[in-house]
């Protein structure tokens, strides 16, 4: 009998220890004498958070990506002046990505993805067009005729970065009803009502919040609950808590960590960890992952601290889906760095070694 309340438990451990085996996805850029080839996969080890190359694919410039939800399909931009879309499909025994197709992204520089809930819809951030489109996902994975396109109007108090409107996120809401666009060049965050019958988005009835004049809003996440947004701003680098209800952000506070580095901010990412206690958010100014407390009752944040990321730049960072390890992209020193999460505090610890690759921005999951 105990022998087999032993072989039960082993069982039991080693299904709880495969549900968090991975596949890292690295975007990368390839231009300006990168040494990147395209988009790299690599098995990432649990136990240690070692990183080992299992793949690569030749690619333009992809600098972000987004996984489908059965993980056999991988979407990325191609980052360029009249910009693409590539969609690929992936071998989870070979761990290789293959190219269905590459369609037009209807704007220059794209640099964000988001896949509705339903999976059948994809939205493609344009930055230096100020706008964003809509592609419905085939049943093997391609991506079909354009469903929508939408460009924004305006332009922003920095006349150096915000002339006209700068599209940099399509984030969709958890019951799939909303998609909220930041826009950095008009300092707005705009929710659009989405209807995932016919794959578009109601323009004549979308509304928005401000930012601070100059903010440039970049990223937001949302909490699992779907009770809250969080943004980060590019410009002014603030991280601002709001409460979400039926599509309306109602602003909570607004952070700001980076007071010794006004003038320069640089604003990137933001991640949650799973268990939701913790906001962590990539500072480029001075290449740190600033660690915030979150109060899960109430939504507002507490700064903790920051951590290095030993390296420069960091552009996206993710945190692995056990919650054990964050990883970030240093976009200007050509590597990705490791950090085990200290689950209690949220401090971060680095893990030795760092992993090269030319020019990395984009890091997504895949599960194995």
């Amino acid at each position: 009998m105990k022998k087999i309340i032993l072989l039960l438990a082993v069982s039991l451990s080693a299904c709880i220890n495969s549900s968090f085996a991975q596949y890292l996805v690295a975007g990368t850029y390839t231009n300006n004498n990168s040494t990147s080839e395209g988009i790299y996969i690599y098995d990432f080890d649990k136990t240690n958070g070692s990183l080992k190359k299992v793949s690569v694919v030749a690619a333009v410039n992809p600098s972000y990506q987004v996984v489908a939800a059965d993980q056999k399909n991988v979407y990325s931009v191609n980052e360029t002046d009249s910009g693409k879309i590539s969609a690929f499909g992936f071998d989870k025994k070979t761990g290789a990505l293959s190219l269905h197709n590459t369609v037009s992204a209807m704007g220059d520089n794209p640099c964000y993805l988001e896949l509705d809930k339903t999976g059948k819809w994809l939205f493609c951030a344009n930055y230096s067009s100020g706008s964003f489109c809509i592609y419905p996902v085939l049943p093997d994975g391609s991506l079909g005729a354009l469903s929508q396109f939408v460009k924004h109007e305006g332009s922003g108090p920095d006349t150096s970065r915000q002339q006209s409107p700068h599209v940099h996120s399509t984030t969709i809401s958890p019951d799939n009803k909303f998609l909220f666009v930041c826009d950095l060049g008009t300092d707005k965050i705009v929710t659009y009502p989405f209807n995932a019958t016919t794959g578009k988005v109601d323009e004549a009835h979308s509304f928005f919040v401000t930012t601070a004049p100059g903010a440039g809003p970049r990223h937001i996440i949302i909490s699992k609950d779907g009770k809250f947004i969080y943004n980060i701003t590019e410009m002014g680098g603030t991280v601002s808590a709001y409460r979400l209800s039926g599509g309306k952000l109602n602003l909570l506070q607004t952070v700001d960590a980076l007071k010794a580095e006004k003038g320069k901010a640089a604003g990137a990412d933001i991640h949650l960890s799973p268990d939701g206690n913790f906001l962590y958010v990539s500072q480029r100014s001075n290449s740190t992952i600033e660690i915030f407390k979150v109060n899960r009752t109430n939504g507002k944040i507490t700064f903790v601290g920051d951590q290095s990321t030993n390296g420069n730049f960091p552009r996206n960072f993710t945190i692995d889906p056990s919650g054990n390890y964050l990883l970030a992209a240093n976009q200007k020193s050509d590597n990705v760095t490791i950090f085990k999460i200290n689950k209690a505090t949220g401090g971060l610890t680095p893990v030795e070694p760092d992993v090269t690759i030319g020019i990395p921005v984009s890091l997504k999951w895949i599960a194995k």
